[in-house]
């Protein structure tokens, strides 16, 4: 290979893989040293240089001069010695050029090898440095098979893959299709680079409406929250600091041409756009949209709140299978307990026993039961018998002291007047408990759950 050839192959090792062209000089260097240690002797004498604009390369022994010859890779006679330098003399440094020709096919192979797992992985590096910059953006790429669920994707540099639990359960796929997908995550494996795409996160529904909306992209309408339910219905809260633009219209689009786009490509996701305000109680009745909601009765230290609504609004604001209910807790990350206002007052009715019982231990003011019944406690006997944590959990019992009174004050109460003592009416009432991540499921009040209760 002519001097001239080696330099247009550094160069097209560079341009093809996309690497450093001064990594790759250095790497021919590396791989040349090697291809002398396996010749000559795995010595650390060898040294190699390559003149990028040339192609000149040189690979040479630096030989140390001795009167005894111990080690033939790295040390030179006297006698050999002055036959390439006249100025050498015992201790001094000779440097002796090497011949590739004497190198032979094994030698030139490895150096040869060397140089292509080295380009193959400083290619792998660069890759991976490219995409894990990306994480967070939508990529397409072209579907070249499905392997054991999971569709991998050629992205023309890498490839990348959707893993079966973030595809959309209804979408059907073959070789040579187009598919977009939002990065989440790379990692680096033996083979390389592995670039994950997801269509079920998110943000990947926050990523669409951020391409199809310029005013999203411009900052003029800022999207608070996504919840989905992939492939079947989501839900986004959309609000702007610029009174002259609706923020839900502004996603709609011109006869809805903007939300369709996103509906297409999630395969007929269908999508609510709830008005965002910083008021929970209004907040959370747009978000159960579209069922009328009387009452949203909040508690904010445990960010849980009871949503009354009118008999025929309970089945709609619960939605099929609880999907409504439970978009709206991802959304509002609230605890929703869905109730009509009849089921509501029977649970008054409920709670107000139940703090009429606790009352009975001396020394419990309305304050503290209250505080008790609204932190799920419902008996005489679940007070003596709590931990001393969890009754430090309950506002006004913060202190260690009181927490530990007030059990031993049940203990004793309970020792003192029986287990009849601790007895209330109880009025039976169904609701409808929906927590996040869970179904809504018929519930009785006279469990030990009183989330919801105010």
């Amino acid at each position: 290979m002519t001097n001239l050839s080696i330099v247009e192959a550094l160069g097209q090792i560079a341009r093809e893989k996309n690497v450093d062209r001064e990594m790759v000089v250095q790497t021919l260097k590396d791989a040349l040293v090697s291809a002398a240690k396996r010749r000559y002797g795995n010595t650390e004498n060898y040294f190699a240089e390559v003149d990028p604009q040339t192609g000149a390369m040189e690979v040479a022994a630096h030989m140390r001069v001795v009167e005894e010859v111990e080690e033939p890779s790295a040390e030179f006679s006297l006698e050999d010695a002055l036959e390439i330098d006249a100025s050498a003399q015992i201790g001094s440094i000779v440097v002796k050029k090497l011949n590739f020709a004497d190198f032979g096919r094994n030698a030139i192979q490895t150096a040869k090898q060397i140089l292509i797992q080295r380009v193959r992985e400083a290619e792998r590096e660069h890759i991976y440095e490219e995409f894990i910059g990306r994480v967070g953006i939508i990529e397409s790429g072209t579907v070249q098979q499905i392997s054991h669920g999971d569709i991998v994707l050629n992205l023309g540099r890498a490839e990348a893959a959707i893993p079966y639990r973030e595809q959309i359960r209804r979408e059907r796929y073959r070789q040579g299709d187009a598919v977009r997908g939002y990065i989440y995550e790379v990692l680096k494996s033996s083979r390389g680079p592995q670039v994950l795409l997801s269509r079920t996160h998110p943000e990947f529904l926050r990523k669409l409406f951020s391409t199809e909306v310029p005013e999203i992209a411009e900052g003029i309408v800022q999207i608070h929250g996504v919840a989905r339910e992939p492939g079947e219905r989501a839900k986004i809260a959309v609000s702007t600091s610029d009174e002259r633009v609706d923020p839900v219209g502004a996603c709609v689009g011109v006869k809805g041409s903007r939300v369709q786009t996103v509906v297409r490509e999630l395969s007929g996701e269908r999508i609510d756009i709830v008005p965002w305000i910083d008021e929970p109680q209004i907040f959370i009745e747009r978000a159960l949209s579209p069922a009328n909601v009387s009452r949203v009765i909040t508690d904010n230290r445990r960010k849980h709140a009871v949503v009354l609504v009118d008999e025929d609004q309970l089945s709609l604001a619960i939605g099929k299978s609880g999907q409504n209910s439970r978009l709206a807790v991802q959304l509002t990350g609230w605890g929703l307990d869905i109730i009509t206002d009849s089921q509501y007052q029977e649970r008054r009715a409920k709670q107000e026993g139940i703090q009429q019982l606790l009352r009975k231990i001396p020394g419990v003011s309305e304050l503290i039961a209250l505080s008790l019944t609204t932190s799920g406690f419902d008996s005489i006997r679940s007070v003596s018998e709590a931990t001393i944590e969890l009754l430090r959990t309950v506002p006004g019992l913060e202190d260690e002291d009181a927490s530990r009174k007030i059990r031993t004050t049940a203990e004793n109460f309970l020792a003192e007047h029986g287990p009849d003592v601790d007895k209330v009416e109880d009025p039976v009432v169904t609701a409808v408990e929906v927590k996040e991540n869970g179904s809504p499921e018929n519930t009785k009040d006279d469990s030990h759950s009183s989330e919801g209760l105010t």
